[in-house]
C-alpha cells in the first residue's frame, strides 16, 4: 500500500506541473540504433518527463476478451484486465540512476514489485547493480512487456515452465562493449533464491514458478544459499542477436539450527534465445529454449520431473506499412507462436515407457499496430496437452482479441 501511495503521489505531481505549463510535457526520446539488446529492455521503455522534474514516468496496460472451450467444454465469454505496470526511472546523479517496475496483476489479485535497483557506472564494460532485479533466465523474463509482442498470453514455457518475471533481492555487474556492426554484452548476479516450493506444491509436478508465491524472498533467503544467474549474448546489426543463460542454486533447507537435514539439492536452468530480422521481406524471429534440472529426492513420486524441457518461436511478417483510420504510422502484422513443453522429460523406472506430461500449442495471430507504443490484436488459439500417462491429449480451442499499450 505505501509502494502505491508513493506511485500516486508522483502521478499527481506530475499531472500538477503540466498544467502549469503543457509545452514541458514530452516523451524521452528512445534509442533507433537498433543495436539495443534484450537485456537492455528495463531501460528501453517509453517515459514521460515533465520540466525539470527529477522523475520520469512511465507504464503499460493490457487487456482482452477470450471464448477458449476444452474438450467441447467452454466457459463462454470472458473478459480478461491482464495487468497494468507502472515505470517510475531517475536520474539520481552522474552516473546513478534508478528504476522500478510494479505491476498489477488480475485487477488487484496480484501486486509484485518486478524491479527496483539502483546502477552505478564505473566503465561500459563494468556496472553495479545492486536491489530488485529479474534474474536473466532466457529473454522473455527480461523483455516481457505487452505492447511488444503480437499474442495476448506471454509463452506457456516462460510462466509454467520458467518463472516469468521471476524477480529476487541481489546484487551483480553487467557491462557491454560495441565495435562496428557488433555487440557483445554480459551480466550476473548473486540473489536470493527459490525453496523447496519447486516439489512441494499444488500443480502436482516439479514447478519453478511455483516459487514466485514465496513473498519471504525479497527479506530472507529459504536456505542461506545464493542462487547465481548470468547471461552473455552477442549482436550483429545485421544478422541476429543470441544470447546463453545459466541459473544455478539450491532450493531446499538442507540444515536447520546446526542439524543436518539433507543433502544440497541444485536446480540448474540452461537457457538459448535469439531474434532476427530477415532482410528484404522484414519477417521478425524470436525463439527461446530452455532446459532444466531438479534434483528430487527418491522418495518423491515419478510425476515430479527430474529434467524439464520447453520453447516457444515466434515468427511475425508486416504486411502493410501506410496510413490507416488517420493512424498516420499504422503497421499490420500476421504472425504464428509455436510452443512445446516437456515437464517431464524421461521414462518410467518400471516399464520403459514414456512419461508424457507435455503440451503443445500454435498460435495463429493478426494485429494493428496504431502506432509504435500500441497493439491491438486478434488471436486463435489451439491447445494439445497430455497427462502423464500418455491418455489421448485434451485439446483447447478459440478466440483471443484485446490490446496492450504504453501510456
Amino acid at each position: 500500500m505505501r509502494i502505491f501511495v508513493l506511485y500516486f503521489l508522483c502521478i499527481i505531481a506530475t499531472a500538477a506541473n503540466a498544467q502549469i505549463d503543457t509545452n514541458l510535457l514530452r516523451r524521452e526520446p528512445k534509442d533507433t540504433t537498433g543495436m539495443k539488446l534484450n537485456m537492455d529492455a528495463v531501460y528501453n521503455r517509453p517515459f514521460l518527463t515533465v520540466g525539470k522534474l527529477p522523475v520520469a514516468l512511465g507504464g503499460y496496460l493490457e487487456a482482452n476478451w477470450q471464448h477458449l472451450g476444452t474438450d467441447g467444454v467452454t466457459e463462454g465469454h470472458q473478459f480478461q484486465m491482464k495487468r497494468m505496470t507502472l515505470f517510475v526511472a531517475s536520474g539520481i546523479g552522474h552516473r546513478l540512476k534508478f528504476l522500478s517496475e510494479i505491476e498489477f496483476e488480475d485487477g488487484t489479485k496480484e501486486i509484485n514489485i518486478e524491479f527496483a535497483a539502483l546502477d552505478m557506472e564505473i566503465t561500459p564494460l563494468l556496472n553495479f547493480r545492486g536491489g530488485i532485479i529479474m534474474n536473466p533466465i532466457g529473454a522473455f523474463n527480461q523483455n516481457h512487456d505487452g505492447p511488444k509482442w503480437e499474442f495476448i498470453d506471454r509463452p506457456t514455457s516462460a510462466v509454467q515452465l520458467l518463472p516469468a518475471t521471476y524477480s529476487n533481492v541481489g546484487f551483480g555487474v553487467y557491462g557491454k562493449k560495441y565495435q562496428k556492426d557488433w555487440v557483445v554484452a554480459y551480466e550476473a548476479y548473486l540473489t536470493n533464491g527459490f525453496d523447496d516450493k519447486i516439489i512441494d506444491n499444488n500443480t502436482g509436478r516439479t514447478s519453478l514458478p511455483a516459487t514466485k508465491l514465496n513473498r519471504d524472498r525479497f527479506e530472507e533467503s529459504f536456505n542461506g544459499m545464493p542462487l547465481a544467474t548470468a547471461k552473455a549474448a552477442v549482436k550483429h546489426r545485421k544478422i541476429a542477436e543470441v544470447g546463453v543463460s545459466y541459473m544455478s542454486g539450491v532450493y531446499n533447507k538442507f540444515e536447520d539450527d546446526g542439524m543436518t537435514l539433507d543433502r544440497k539439492r541444485k536446480v540448474e536452468v540452461i537457457a538459448v534465445d535469439a531474434n532476427s530480422t530477415l532482410p528484404g521481406i522484414n519477417t521478425f524471429i524470436t525463439a527461446e529454449w530452455a532446459w532444466i534440472s531438479v534434483d528430487v529426492p527418491g522418495t518423491y513420486s515419478q510425476q515430479y520431473g527430474r529434467r524439464q524441457q520447453g520453447g516457444f518461436a515466434d515468427i511475425v511478417q508486416p504486411v502493410y506499412s501506410k496510413p490507416l483510420f488517420g493512424f498516420e504510422q499504422s503497421e499490420v502484422n500476421i504472425a504464428c507462436r509455436l510452443e512445446y513443453v516437456d515437464w517431464n522429460v524421461g521414462t518410467f523406472d518400471q516399464t520403459g515407457d514414456k512419461i508424457s506430461d507435455h503440451f503443445m500449442s500454435v498460435v495463429p495471430a493478426i494485429s494493428w499496430r496504431p502506432g509504435p507504443q500500441t497493439v491491438i490484436r486478434l488471436n486463435y488459439r489451439y491447445n494439445l496437452q497430455t497427462d502423464l500417462l500418455g491418455n489421448p491429449a485434451s485439446k483447447t480451442a478459440g478466440f483471443q482479441a484485446g490490446f496492450s499499450s504504453y501510456f
